[in-house]
C-alpha cells in the first residue's frame, strides 16, 4: 500500500504518539498537519461516538492569533458577522470572506480579550490571508500561529469525564463560550463546542509539552466511561449538516449559498473586505444553496469528488458529502442544488460511481 511520507512539511501533532497507540487506521491531511480519519471503522467509531465519549486530535485546527490594538478591527474586516456585541470569553462560527464574497474559511473565532484573538481555523492557508490584510492597511496588529492544539471530547458522556479532569465547574459552561481551567500548573481555554451534534468540549492546549500529559489524564479518568480516542465522523457530520470546508463549500461559494446567510449582518458589519459584494447577493439572493439530500438504495461508495445531480437530463447540483446512515438507514448526503430544484420534497437524480441514483431534497438535517 502506497505511504504518505512524513517531513517537516506534513507535521506530527502533540498528541500523535496517543492516536498511534490508540490503533489509528488512517489519517488525512489538514493544514498540513495529520488529522485521523479511523479507528475501529467509520461504523463502529459513530455508534461508540453517539454512546459514549471520545477524544479527538483536532490540532489541525491552527489558531491564527491577533494581537495588539487593531485586533478586532481586523478581526471584523475579515468577517460580514457584526462582531461589536462580542465579549471577552465568546465564541462566535464566523464565515471570513474574499474581497468578491467568496468563503476562505469558516473559522470559530475566539475572544480571549479586547486586543488578543483566536481564530480556530478549517483547512485552508488563512494565515497568509489575514497576515496580507494586516500589512496593507499598515494595522498595529501581530498576527501569528501559536502553539496551539486543539483537543476534543465529544459525546454524551463528555460532561462526567470533564468534570473528573477539570472539576465540575466546567459543566457551567455555556454552548460557544469558554473559561480558563488549570492542568498540571498551566491554564486552558476550554470552550463548549466542537465538529459533532453529540455534545461535548475543545480544549485549547497552549503548550506542545502538556499534549501528552493531558491525553493521558483522560483516558485514565475515563476508563469506566469507555472513552475512546475518536476523530471526526463523516456519517454523523452529514446527519447533522455540518459542513467540511474544501468539500461542501470553497472561495467560489458565499456564505448564502451555505446557508450561512444567519450568520451575515452584512449592514452592519462596517469593515468587512467582502461587504459591498455580500450587500449586491443579499439583496439579489442565491441562485444555489447547501440543501440535506436523502439518496434511494443501498450503501454508496465514498464520494471523492462532486456527483452530478440532475433532473429533465440538465445538471441542477452536485452532491459534495455522502455515507450510508446506520440509524436513518438511507444514504445521507449535502449538496449544492439549484434554486430551481432546492425545494423540499424535490426529486432529482444523482449521478454515482456506482450508477444512477434516484433522490430527494430535504428541508432538514437527520439530527
Amino acid at each position: 500500500m502506497a505511504q504518505i511520507a512524513l517531513s517537516r512539511r506534513l507535521r506530527r501533532t502533540p498528541f500523535s504518539d496517543g492516536v498511534e497507540a490508540a490503533g489509528v487506521k488512517g489519517y488525512t491531511v489538514y493544514n498540513r498537519m495529520l488529522l485521523p480519519t479511523v479507528f475501529e471503522s467509520a461504523e463502529a467509531d459513530y455508534h461508540h461516538l453517539k454512546s459514549h465519549v471520545q477524544v479527538w486530535d483536532v490540532s489541525c485546527e491552527r489558531q491564527v492569533e491577533l494581537r495588539g490594538p487593531d485586533a478586532a478591527r481586523l478581526m471584523q474586516m475579515l468577517t460580514p458577522r457584526d462582531l461589536r456585541g462580542m465579549l471577552p470569553g465568546q465564541c462566535y462560527y464566523v464565515p471570513i470572506v474574499d474581497e468578491t464574497g467568496g468563503m476562505l474559511n469558516d473559522p470559530v473565532a475566539v475572544k480571549l480579550s479586547e486586543d488578543r484573538w483566536w481564530i480556530s481555523i478549517a483547512d485552508s492557508d488563512l494565515l497568509l490571508w489575514v497576515k496580507g490584510i494586516a500589512n496593507g492597511y499598515r494595522l498595529d496588529v501581530l498576527v501569528d500561529e501559536p502553539d496551539v492544539s486543539p483537543l476534543g471530547v465529544q459525546g454524551p458522556k463528555a460532561d462526567d469525564l470533564m468534570a473528573r479532569v477539570f472539576g465540575d465547574r466546567v459543566r457551567d459552561i455555556r454552548f460557544f463560550k469558554f473559561d480558563k481551567f488549570e492542568f498540571e500548573g498551566r491554564e486552558l481555554a476550554i470552550a463548549r463546542s466542537g465538529y459533532s451534534k453529540q455534545g461535548g468540549f475543545e480544549i485549547y492546549v497552549e503548550g506542545s509539552e502538556i499534549g501528552m500529559p493531558l491525553w493521558n489524564a483522560l483516558f485514565a479518568a475515563g476508563e469506566d466511561l469507555q472513552v475512546r480516542a475518536g476523530c471526526p465522523n463523516l456519517i454523523e457530520r452529514i446527519e447533522g449538516g455540518l459542513l467540511s470546508y474544501g468539500n461542501d463549500m470553497t472561495d467560489d461559494n458565499t456564505p448564502h449559498e451555505c446557508g450561512l446567510g444567519k450568520f451575515c449582518n452584512t449592514h452592519t458589519a462596517i469593515g468587512c473586505i467582502g461587504r459591498d459584494a455580500l450587500l449586491r447577493v443579499a439583496k439579489e439572493g442565491p441562485v444555489q444553496q447547501i440543501r440535506p439530500i436523502a439518496i434511494d438504495g443501498d450503501p454508496v461508495p465514498p464520494c471523492d469528488r462532486p456527483w452530478p445531480i440532475v433532473a429533465g437530463g440538465k445538471k441542477v447540483g452536485q452532491v459534495t458529502s455522502a455515507s450510508w446512515s446506520p440509524d436513518f438507514s438511507t444514504n445521507v448526503a449535502i449538496g449544492m442544488v439549484k434554486l430551481s430544484h432546492w425545494e423540499p420534497g424535490t426529486r432529482v437524480e444523482v449521478e454515482t460511481p456506482d450508477g444512477l441514483r434516484g433522490a430527494t431534497v430535504r428541508d432538514t438535517f437527520w439530527i
